[in-house]
């Protein structure tokens, strides 16, 4: 299928140059900075812009080891997923795109350092900023806009939108629109993970504006009573849609919430941080039960 299968009219074209640019990103970010360094897997040691910051447990170590491939990695990946939100974006005010569309932009290094930690045998299910964390996982750009503009070739068939995409076979439990409700969803998951026996984990994904949900808190309290591998990452860009953090946490100190659950304060905007902190949370959650991350 190309893009003019997505198109419905030929006099869309100038609209659709956005989606365009998405499409063919990947070729000018291919382009080698430097024939050494794109295959270079030189083990290198990069220490994390900020300290992570624990609660009732033992911080990760800052010093993160990556090597110059990954990190062209990294910045091909959150570029493309940059361009890609921003056509979503344009598509959606053309009103090519229906219902809702939430945007991951500034959020892409905490899809990208998470990928760089864990394996497709780990679940990751998220609220409805979904489209950069299903490209993450291994999804396509076709699938995306397909389902965007509510097309058969989207990864839910043109049915979900913006808020539902869904690929079990990549270990994505999809984007969810009801606020907070993925969350024990999410420790479902870790439930059938502990009960196979497939020392793998869940990453239950939620933003501030659903850190205040009762559903998130008696779903981490049966993880905790039962020793669940479930990792609650709270994506913090505080603003629960147009309610500003200050308006709706009394605490905003989101890696503390669990109380008697470990928790762990990431730079979101730092990859190798993300990446260190979710590998060290996947040990700690398949040896001793649950954590809370914040990014």
């Amino acid at each position: 299928m190309t893009l003019s299968h997505i198109a419905t009219s030929p006099s869309r074209s100038n609209i659709l140059r956005p989606l365009t640019a998405a499409f063919s990103c990947t070729l000018p970010l291919r382009r080698p900075i430097s024939s050494a360094a794109n295959g270079d897997s030189t083990t290198l040691t990069i220490e994390t812009s900020v300290p992570f910051t624990a609660h009732n447990i033992e911080e990760p170590s800052r010093s993160v080891e990556t090597t110059p491939k990954e990190l062209l990695t990294f910045f091909r990946d959150m570029a493309l997923m940059r361009r890609m939100e921003i056509a979503a974006d344009s598509l959606y005010k053309a009103k090519l795109i229906r219902g809702f569309c939430h945007l991951y932009d500034g959020q892409e290094a905490v899809a990208v350092g998470m990928e760089a930690a864990i394996t497709k045998k780990d679940a990751i299910i998220t609220a409805y900023r979904d489209h950069c964390i299903f490209l993450g996982r291994g999804g396509t750009l076709l699938e995306v806009f397909a389902e965007l503009m509510g097309r058969q070739a989207g990864c839910s068939r043109g049915k979900g939108g913006s808020m539902h995409f869904y690929k079990k076979e990549f270990g994505f439990y999809g984007g969810h629109g009801i606020v907070g409700a993925q969350v024990p969803l999410g420790c479902g998951l870790a439930f059938a993970q502990k009960y196979s026996k497939d020392e793998a984990v869940s990453f239950a994904m939620y933003g501030d504006g659903a850190a205040n949900q009762g559903q998130l808190f008696e779903a981490l309290n049966i993880s905790a009573l039962w020793d669940l591998p479930a990792i609650l990452v709270c994506e913090n860009n505080h603003y629960g849609m147009g309610t500003a953090e200050w308006r709706a946490a009394k605490s905003p100190a989101y890696y503390k919430r669990g109380d008697y659950v470990p928790g762990l304060k990431v730079d979101g905007m730092d990859a190798l941080a993300v990446k260190q902190a979710c590998k060290f949370a996947k040990e700690h959650a398949l040896k001793n039960g649950p954590i809370v991350s914040y990014c």
